[in-house]
C-alpha cells in the first residue's frame, strides 16, 4: 500500500510533564488505542499535536527523536490556542451540539478562530511531511477544516476524513454558526466517512440543504469535482480482548475481584465521566430496579467504573459531583452491612483490569443518550469466550445497528432500564451464549483491520472515479483543438441545449433570459454560412421565440416536442394530442398542495412538476411518491414520466431532444458536429451523434458524452474561442 499519514488532534503516543520532567506514554483516546496495532503495520506516520507546548517541544529535542523514531510527527500548538480551540470550539461548542446537546453548546468567535488557525497549522505540517503519492487519512471533529487547507495546497492529494462523533440531524446542525465553513471543509476530502448510515444520511442532507450540491446514492457532486460519504463502522483488536482471559496478569485481577465479589451477580458500566454518557440516568434506573426488585438485594453489585475527563471544565464538574450523590444516596437507601450495591471507582484501570472486569461481569450497561460508535459495547462482547454474559445497549449508540442481539433499550426510560437489568440477570445461559455468538461472528469479521483497510481501499476507489472523470474534462489543448476543426469545416453543426449549458438553471424566465453578450455570441456563431446553430430546450416555444426568433437559429421546445428551422414556422415531430393532460393535471395539483414551494408549468405537450423551490428533503421524497403514483395512471396513455433537476416531466413517450437532433444530423453530411448539454434529457442526443462528433456535458457525472465541462460559463468561453473570441 501507500504511504499513509494519519491525522488526528493527539498522537498515540503523549508528552506528560512531573516534577518538572517530560515523560512518553501512550495516550488513551479510542482511536489511538483501536488504530495502534494497525498503523505500524503499515508504511505510515502520525501526525497529531503531542501533549506540550510549542516552547518545551522546541527545547526537548531527545522526546522529538522519540517520537520520530515510532513515525509520529508532532504539531507544535500554543497553549493559548490548545486552550481555545481544544477545550473552547471543540469540546464546548462542536462536542455538545453534535451529541444533541444545543443548550449546552458556546459560539464564540474567539473559539472558532483559534479552531482556524490550529487547522491552518495542522495543513502547514501535513504539507510539509505529505508526497506526492500517500494516502492523507484525517481523523474527528477537531479538524473538520483541514481535508479543504489541503486541497487548496495539495489539489491531487488522496484526502480521506472520518468523523467518529454523531453527525446530527440537518435541524440541529443549522445552529451552528460556521455550518457552510465547516461543510466546505470536509468536502475538501475525496471521502468522507462516519460510523453509521444515519450519520452520513444526516451529513448529506444537510450537503445539500446548505450548500445546494446534488447528492445521489452517497456522491456528492461539488463544484469542481465529485466527493463520496459511506458508512463504516469502527471495530476492534478482538483478538487482544478475545485471548485477554488466557493472560496471567488478568487472571491475577479476575480472582482479585472475584474474592471482593464472592457470589454476587456483577453489572459493569465502563465510561469516560461525560455528559453525553448518561450516568446519572443510568444510576436513577439502578436504583428503580431494587426497589422493583429486592429479591436481588445482597445478590448483585453494580461496578461504576468512570474515568476522568475535563476535570477543570465547570459543567464536568457538576456531572461528577451529581455522579458522587447518586452513589452515596444508592448506597445510603439500599445497602446493608457487608453488601455496598454500587462499586464506584473513579479512575483509569490499565487493559488487564479493564479485561478482568469485562470477563467476570454478568451484565454490562452501556446506556449513552448519544454516542458516535462506543467500543466498551464491543470489547465487552469479545471478552466472553465462554459465551456468558449479556450487553444492555443504549439504542441510540453507534454501536446498536451492528450489536442487535443485545437487549436494547432506551437510555431516558428509567423503567425500561430496570425491566432489561431484571431480564439480563435472569436470563438462561442457553440464550446469552446463543446471543454472544451471533455477536462474536459480527465482530470477529468485522474487526479494526478491516474497517480501515476498508475505509482505505474505498478511499482509492473514488480517487480512482475522480481520474476517470478528469480524463474527460475537455483540457485546454483539447479546446483549441475543438475551435481549429470547426474553423476549418465546410459544414459544422451545433447543437446547443440551453438552461444549465449556455446560462445556469433557473426556473424563473426572467432569470434565465439570455443577457446582450450571449446574444451577440450566438449571432456571431450564426453569421458564418457554413454553420448550422440549433438551441434545444426543454421551454415551451413560446418562450423561445420571444428569446431567439431573431436569430437565424434552428429551435426545439418542450424537449423535441415542437421544432422550428430556420425561416420556417413551428411543427410538431409527429401528431400529439394532450387529452391526456385532464388526468393528470389534477394528479400534480394535489402534489402542489402537499409541497408547499412546488409549481405546475405547463407546456402544449406536457405537465411539469417544479419543486426547486421546495424544501429539498420534502421534494425529494415528494417527487419519488409521484413518480410512483404516475406510473400506474398512464401505464396505458403512451406517456413517460421523466425526472431531471428539481422537476417531474410527463410527455408523450416517443419524444425526446435526440429524435429532434436527428432531423439536422441526417439533412447533410456535416464535417463537424458539436453538441452540448449538461442532464439527462441531452443523453438522447449524445447517442445520435455520429462517432466522429464533439460531445460535451457540462457537469461532473455519468454520461454518453466524450468530454465535460465544469459549467455554463466555460461552455460559453468554448463558444466564443470558436469564433476567435478570447476563451
Amino acid at each position: 500500500m501507500q504511504r499513509l499519514l494519519i491525522v488526528s488532534n493527539r498522537l498515540p503516543l503523549t508528552i506528560q510533564e512531573r516534577k518538572g520532567d517530560l515523560h512518553v506514554e501512550l495516550s488513551v483516546g479510542g482511536l489511538a488505542t483501536g488504530l495502534s496495532s494497525w498503523y505500524k503495520s503499515c508504511h505510515s506516520i502520525w501526525i497529531g499535536w503531542a501533549g506540550i507546548g510549542r516552547k518545551k517541544i522546541k527545547e526537548e529535542t531527545d522526546i522529538v527523536a522519540r517520537l520520530l523514531s515510532e513515525n509520529c510527527y508532532p504539531v507544535s500548538l500554543s497553549q493559548y490556542n490548545v486552550e481555545a480551540y481544544y477545550h473552547g470550539f471543540c469540546n464546548r461548542t462542536i462536542w455538545p451540539l453534535f451529541h444533541y446537546f444545543p443548550l449546552y453548546a458556546e459560539y464564540s468567535e474567539d473559539f472558532w478562530q483559534a479552531y482556524e488557525r490550529v487547522n491552518t497549522a495542522f495543513a502547514n505540517v501535513v504539507a510539509e511531511v505529505a508526497k506526492p503519492n500517500d494516502i492523507i487519512w484525517i481523523h474527528d471533529y477537531h479538524l473538520m477544516l483541514l481535508p479543504k487547507l489541503l486541497r487548496e495546497r495539495l489539489p491531487k492529494a488522496t484526502v480521506g476524513f472520518f468523523l467518529h462523533i454523531p453527525f446530527p440531524s440537518f435541524e440541529i446542525f443549522r445552529l451552528l454558526p460556521w455550518r457552510k465553513q465547516i461543510l466546505e471543509g470536509l468536502l475538501g476530502a475525496d471521502l468522507v466517512g462516519f460510523h453509521t448510515y444515519d450519520y452520513t444520511g444526516h451529513f448529506l442532507d444537510s450537503v445539500h440543504r446548505l450548500l445546494g450540491y446534488e447528492v445521489a446514492m452517497g456522491q456528492i457532486t461539488a463544484a469542481d469535482r465529485v466527493v463520496r460519504s459511506d458508512a463504516f463502522p469502527m471495530g476492534i483488536n478482538y483478538e487482544q480482548f478475545s485471548s485477554a482471559a488466557q493472560d496471567p496478569k488478568v487472571q491475577k485481577e479476575r480472582k482479585r475481584f472475584h474474592k471482593k465479589l464472592g457470589d454476587c451477580q456483577v453489572i459493569l458500566s465502563v465510561d469516560r465521566l461525560d455528559y453525553t454518557k448518561g450516568i446519572p440516568q443510568r444510576l436513577r434506573a439502578f436504583s428503580v430496579f431494587l426497589n422493583r426488585n429486592p429479591k436481588f438485594k445482597r445478590k448483585v453489585i453494580f461496578i461504576l467504573l468512570v474515568v476522568p475527563s475535563r476535570t477543570g471544565v465547570e459543567r464536568y464538574m457538576q456531572l461528577k459531583k451529581q455522579v458522587d450523590g447518586l452513589v452515596g444516596e444508592i448506597n445510603g437507601k439500599h445497602g446493608t452491612i457487608g453488601w455496598m450495591p454500587v462499586w464506584y471507582l473513579y479512575r483509569f484501570l490499565p487493559f488487564h483490569s479493564l479485561a478482568a472486569l469485562y470477563s467476570l461481569a454478568d451484565v454490562a450497561l452501556v446506556t449513552p443518550l448519544r454516542d458516535g460508535m462506543n467500543l466498551v459495547a464491543k470489547e465487552y462482547t469479545a471478552t466472553k469466550t465462554d459465551g456468558k454474559g449479556v450487553l444492555i445497549l443504549s439504542e441510540t449508540a453507534g454501536s446498536a445497528q451492528e450489536l442487535g442481539e443485545a437487549i436494547i433499550i432506551n437510555a431516558n426510560n428509567q423503567e425500561e432500564i430496570a425491566q432489561a437489568l431484571a431480564k439480563a440477570l435472569e436470563m438462561p445461559e442457553q440464550e446469552q451464549i446463543e446471543r454472544n455468538r451471533i455477536m462474536q461472528k459480527r465482530l470477529r469479521r468485522y474487526n479494526v483491520v478491516r474497517w480501515a483497510n476498508e475505509f482505505v481501499d474505498k478511499l482509492l476507489s473514488t480517487k480512482k472515479l475522480q481520474r476517470e472523470m478528469e480524463e474527460k474534462a475537455l483540457t485546454y489543448e483539447m479546446q483549441r483543438k475543438l475551435a481549429s476543426d470547426f474553423q476549418e469545416s465546410d459544414k459544422a453543426l451545433l447543437l446547443l441545449d440551453y438552461d444549465g449549458t449556455l446560462v445556469p438553471f433557473s426556473p424563473k424566465p426572467a432569470e434565465a433570459m439570455p443577457g446582450a453578450k450571449l446574444l451577440r455570441l450566438l449571432e456571431r456563431l450564426t453569421k458564418n454560412p457554413r454553420t448550422e446553430v440549433v438551441l434545444i430546450s426543454g421551454r415551451d416555444k413560446d418562450t423561445l421565440e420571444k428569446w431567439f426568433g431573431g436569430l437565424n437559429v434552428g429551435l426545439v421546445a418542450e424537449h423535441g416536442a415542437w421544432i422550428k428551422e430556420k425561416g420556417g414556422g413551428w411543427e410538431t415531430i409527429e401528431t400529439l394530442t394532450s387529452e391526456w393532460k385532464e388526468e393528470v393535471y389534477p394528479i400534480l395539483e394535489s402534489w402542489v398542495d402537499r409541497t408547499p414551494g412546488s409549481f405546475i408549468e405547463e407546456k402544449e405537450f406536457s405537465l411539469v412538476w417544479h419543486y426547486r423551490k421546495a424544501d429539498p428533503s420534502l421534494g425529494e421524497l415528494r417527487a419519488r411518491e409521484l413518480i410512483n403514483n404516475l406510473s400506474n395512471t398512464i401505464a396505458n396513455l403512451n406517456l413517460q414520466v421523466l425526472e431531471g433537476s428539481k422537476v417531474v416531466e410527463v410527455k408523450n413517450t416517443d419524444i425526446n431532444k435526440g429524435r429532434a437532433a436527428l432531423i439536422w444530423i441526417s439533412r447533410e453530411k456535416w464535417d463537424f458536429v458539436l453538441a452540448i448539454g449538461d442532464d439527462w434529457t441531452d443523453e438522447d442526443t449524445f447517442k445520435a451523434l455520429p462517432s466522429t462528433a464533439w460531445s460535451i456535458k457540462v457537469g461532473f457525472g455519468a454520461s454518453a458524452a466524450r468530454f465535460s465541462l465544469s459549467s455554463p460559463s466555460k461552455a460559453t468561453s468554448l463558444l466564443r474561442k470558436m469564433v476567435g473570441g478570447k476563451m
